[in-house]
């Protein structure tokens, strides 16, 4: 033993990987016995021989082992028997398109619209109503556009009177006949003789309610046409009733003449007057055989 090493073991005869192979309870390596001692003195010869790189050999394996080969053992976990195969990626899920986008929004702005128009209605609704006495009259800075017309009261209805010729009062010359056929008063008889000037007839009625009314004449003409002053109350109008042909009858065919023609009138409520006279001016030459009154 030198003074250099005292006995102990060279650095380059020590395995600093000694630990690794080291059994529980000993410093003996794979290839020596369990609990054997290393001599003093004797260099320490490694626990696994040297062998060229690949000839390692595993287990029962058999013949080098090139490094990077696979493990002829190995095999993949979906090729045994009841293996589990590897698990696959759910499939994504269908991304909404756009028409589901422009639908939701469509309805959501038809809610809205209905939310305005039910509460648009309900105030209407709830807006009180001003009675007709409540609402104030016309003021001094308003301006009031008159009536194109003038306000007439009209008549009440009921039974409007109607009389034949015959319960006419007669003046002028003016008298009833028969001759002529086609007359439609009851007993046929009609006024004649009204062509002399001053000749009348005035027809006395009452009514129930003041008012404008239609004026009706019962006529007949020879085939031209004729006209007579009707006067309202003792008021002559400016205008004389119309007493045309209107039945298109031949010159000289009273019998063919038998006509009506109207005139409006402003009666007051009871009695009034008509008269049908002969006034300078009208061409008189005509029969009369009914009077009526009747509703605008």
């Amino acid at each position: 033993m030198t003074a250099g090493n005292n006995g102990a073991d060279t650095p380059e005869n020590d395995d600093p990987f000694a630990h690794l192979y080291r059994s529980e309870g000993g410093e003996g390596g794979a290839g020596s016995g369990a609990g054997a001692a290393r001599q003093p003195g004797v260099p320490r010869t490694s626990y696994n021989q040297v062998r060229t790189v690949g000839q390692r050999q595993y287990g029962n394996q058999q013949g080098p082992q090139a490094y990077g080969r696979q493990n002829a053992h190995y095999a993949a976990p979906e090729t045994l028997p009841g293996g589990d195969r590897p698990r696959q990626a759910p499939a994504p899920e269908p991304r909404k398109g756009r028409n589901g986008l422009l639908i939701g929004a469509v309805a959501v702005v038809a809610v809205v619209c209905i939310g305005i128009g039910a509460a648009m209605l309900t105030n209407g609704n709830d807006t009180p109503k001003d009675n007709a006495g409540d609402k104030p009259g016309p003021t001094a800075a308003d301006t009031v556009r008159p009536s194109e017309k003038p306000t007439q009261d009209k008549p009440t209805p009921g039974k409007l009177p109607k009389d034949d010729a015959g319960a006419l009062r007669l003046d002028g010359g003016a008298v009833t006949a028969k001759d002529i056929p086609g007359a439609r008063s009851a007993s046929r008889s009609y006024i004649t003789s009204l062509n002399k000037p001053g000749a009348s007839a005035t027809w006395t009625l009452d009514v129930e309610a003041a008012g404008q009314y239609k004026f009706w004449v019962g006529f007949g003409v020879p085939g031209k046409d004729a006209n007579l002053t009707l006067s309202v109350n003792g008021q002559a109008l400016t205008r004389p009733i119309s007493l045309s042909n209107f039945a298109h009858a031949p010159e000289g065919a009273w019998d063919k003449g038998w006509t009506n023609s109207w005139s409006y009138v402003q009666l007051n409520k009871g009695t009034n007057t008509l008269k049908l006279s002969c006034e300078a001016g009208n061409q008189c030459d005509v029969n009369l055989d009914q009077v009526w009154l009747a509703r605008p």
